[in-house]
């Protein structure tokens, strides 16, 4: 048994170890290919850095090296654009592109591929593309506007290297050259001509100089010539207008002094004028200034105390609302509770009539019960109960009255008490009529002895009591 839990504890160590060592970790200047099985239509999964799990049996994996290439591209006979052969060597710099789809392409066609591999590609692609480009320029562009050549090199090597995963990173062309001289001759025509076009104009200088040292020298001596016989002339001219000079200049002098004067005076008055003039405008601006600054700030202090009152105008008109609606609210509290308190007292009212009620209910049920069934009966038991109660009702009613006297009227046979009782009796058909009104009645023995007897017939010498003592008795 410890064998055997032995061994199985060996093969699940094992088989953790193999799973663990499947586990594949990217460095950073490497690409994790995964291929085989990988789902989603792709034929491998790449990845720049990170890890993921390779599954055995299903799936394997590779690296792809991004350590950039340094390629010598030694291109020859490549023809121009004028059928001149050239030599352009240059040096590339190519890497494997981190882009997903660079790098999917990378992995579909350079996986098998050795870095020495790689750069073989790289550089037939870059030549084939190079020669492309020189064809299609001319020998001077290719001597003078390198930038141009570099670019179209840029755009289409680098637009052909994508197609398998690479990335054009530097390109760096050393020198330009043709077997016929073509180049040479130009940079030997180039530099012939830069120095002839210097030669001429250092020639130049030199006879725009002595022409104009010869022409200075010229000059001078026609001028001393000419400033010798003028001052000659010059002399016996001056002397003879000396004279005709002084006079003249006396009476210009005059003349320019009074007109002097009236410049200067006629001067200053347009001066005084001119500052009087500006010192009124200027008075004028500043009132005008004044007005203006005035009607703005009366607008502005007009404008601030509209603004105090309009703000506490709103300020009442909001505390007014907020009162009104406390007051309301108070006055909704004050009736809910007010109502809450009537609708309880009523609730209390109604429970205790209803307990009253059922109290009664259940006292008259019994005393139906003890009267054997009969409602009447319980009824009459339930007056003379009572008749104590309005004895004393009646008794109370009429006992602050003051009686002077008590007057019994009798049939006249001298028994008034004993009428009185049979007028007593005679009244329990009213009462019973009475209580009929409201669904109620008397004992039926009680209606029965209470029956007035026979009104008395006249005897021999005596007569009935007359009709008005017959109604006062019963009364």
């Amino acid at each position: 048994m410890l064998e055997l839990i032995g061994g199985i504890s060996l093969i699940v160590v094992l088989f953790v170890f193999f799973l663990v060592s499947r586990y594949k970790r990217c460095p950073s200047d490497k690409i994790l290919v995964v291929y085989g099985k990988t789902g989603g239509g792709q034929s491998a999964k790449c990845y720049a850095g990170g890890a993921a799990f390779v599954w055995p049996v299903i799936q394997d994996y590779r690296y792809l090296d991004l350590t950039p290439l340094s390629i010598d591209v030694n291109l020859k006979d490549a023809l121009s654009k004028q059928n001149i052969r050239v030599n352009v060597p240059s040096q590339f710099t190519v890497g494997i592109g981190e882009d997903e789809t660079l790098m999917l392409a990378a992995a579909n066609r350079l996986l098998s591929l050795n870095r020495d591999q790689v750069a073989k590609l790289s550089q037939d692609i870059i030549m084939g593309q190079m020669r492309l480009v020189i064809a299609n320029m001319d020998i001077e562009e290719l001597n003078t506007d390198r930038d141009k050549f570099v670019s179209s090199v840029y755009s289409n090597v680098g637009e052909e290297l994508h197609k398998v995963g690479l990335r054009l990173i530097n390109v760096n062309v050393t020198d330009i050259q043709d077997e016929s001289g073509y180049i040479s001759a130009l940079g030997q025509e180039a530099a012939a001509k830069a120095i002839n076009e210097a030669k001429v104009k250092v020639a130049n200088e030199r006879r725009t100089g002595e022409i104009g040292q010869k022409e200075a020298e010229q000059d001078q001596r026609t001028k001393v010539a000419d400033a010798d016989s003028r001052a000659a002339i010059g002399e016996a001219v001056a002397e003879a207008k000396a004279t005709q000079g002084r006079n003249a200049s006396a009476i210009e002098i005059a003349n320019s002094n009074a007109a002097r004067d009236i410049e200067m005076a006629e001067a200053n008055r347009r001066a005084e004028a001119a500052r009087k003039v500006a010192a009124a405008q200027a008075l004028e601006e500043s009132y005008r200034a004044e007005q203006k600054a005035e009607i703005a700030r009366a607008a502005s202090e007009k404008a601030r105390q509209e603004a105090e009152e309009v703000v506490a105008a709103d300020i009442d008109r909001q505390k007014a609302v907020i009162a009104a609606q406390a007051e309301a609210e108070r006055r909704r509290e004050i009736a809910k509770g007010e109502a809450d308190a009537v609708l309880a007292r009523y609730k209390a009212e109604a429970d205790g009539m209803a307990e009253l009620l059922n109290k009664q209910a259940e006292g008259f049920e019994r005393l139906v019960k003890a009267a054997g069934g009969d409602a009447q009966s319980a009824i009459g038991f339930l007056m003379v109960d009572k008749l104590t109660e309005l004895a004393k009702i009646q008794t109370d009613a009429i006992k602050d009255v003051e009686i002077d006297k008590v007057v019994v009227y009798d049939n006249g046979n001298g028994q008034g008490v004993g009428n009185f009782v049979q007028g007593l009796y005679g009244m329990v058909p009213q009462l019973n009529d009475f209580l009929s009104q409201s669904g109620m009645s008397l004992p039926a023995g009680l209606v029965k002895q209470g029956e007035a007897p026979a009104a008395p017939k006249a005897t021999n010498g005596q007569s009935a009591a007359p009709a008005e003592d017959a109604e006062t008795i019963n009364e």
